[in-house]
């Protein structure tokens, strides 16, 4: 399906791609793994109505470039984001994350000290046991995961993307998703940057949770099965000021089984602000 990222950002392990639409004030949208910012396809035009809007795919993921060697841990990624911003002159936009692109934004904007007008986190590792259920084994086991058969780790693959979503994919949409893991790069791409994502960079920046001043908002799917709804209530309670909207009828991709609920959450003010 198309989806262009026409611009380049260099970094010493790899090219990362990115791409901006519309104008207005900047909003960055945050994609996590094993996504793309393919994610992003139907939010962002329409985000890009009254914003400028910023996409980009993670070193390791999507378009961006995958290859061995690469520091894809959440340390890393936070380093990178903060350096996007800077690239992109960005000294307070609105962050939108998923995913654990909630723990990249957090650790840009509590360690890295990166500026952001307001931030919105939904279905998003943010701390707390997360290092759980097939993730865990991603952890234990890289090598026998990168040794399975072709059509073995794509069926894995396949169904453990179909278990984030409540309603199920749209025609053509889970190959999309599947693109960039497929073949033998794409095999040891997908366990390459799983083996290196790990609690102990979330654990780094949780007694810092409390000290968010900014408008913050928290989304989740009630049908969750990646991060069930334990996990917004576990970072509510360190984020107290924060909102929390829960979403019916939709599992971890809201971006998939509400994506209209999901803009109209995006397009409001924060009553916190």
């Amino acid at each position: 399906m198309d989806w262009v990222l026409d611009e380049e950002f260099e970094t010493p392990e790899g090219m990362v791609r990115w791409g901006a639409m519309g104008s207005g004030d900047p909003i960055v949208l945050v994609h996590g793994t094993p996504y793309s910012s393919f994610l992003w396809r139907d939010i962002a035009p329409a985000l890009a109505r009254t914003r400028k809007v910023f996409v980009f795919d993670h070193l390791g993921f999507g378009r961006s470039d995958k290859r061995e060697g690469q520091d894809l841990s959440l340390a890393a990624h936070g380093r990178r984001f903060a350096q996007l911003l800077d690239h992109w002159e960005l000294s307070r936009p609105s962050v939108v994350a998923h995913d654990i692109g909630g723990a990249v934004a957090l650790r840009t904007l509590l360690l890295e000290e990166r500026n952001y007008r307001d931030l919105t986190l939904f279905d998003a590792v943010s701390g707390g046991e997360w290092e759980r259920g097939l993730f865990k084994l991603f952890l234990e086991h890289e090598d026998v995961f990168q040794r399975l058969p072709g059509y073995a780790h794509e069926a894995l693959v396949a169904a453990h993307l179909r278990h984030a979503t409540h309603i199920g994919f749209r025609p053509g949409v889970l190959d999309a998703y599947l693109a960039p893991w497929r073949g033998a790069s794409g095999q040891a791409a997908f366990y390459r940057q799983y083996s290196q994502i790990r609690q102990k960079d979330t654990l780094a920046y949780e007694h810092l949770l409390g000290d968010l001043s900014l408008p913050v908002r928290f989304l989740w799917g009630r049908e969750d099965r990646i991060l069930p709804p334990q996990y917004a209530e576990w970072l509510h309670a360190r984020v107290p000021h924060a909102e929390l909207h829960w979403i019916e009828g939709a599992g971890h991709l809201l971006q998939e089984d509400a994506p209209g609920q999901l803009l109209a959450c995006l397009t409001a003010g924060f009553s916190s602000a």
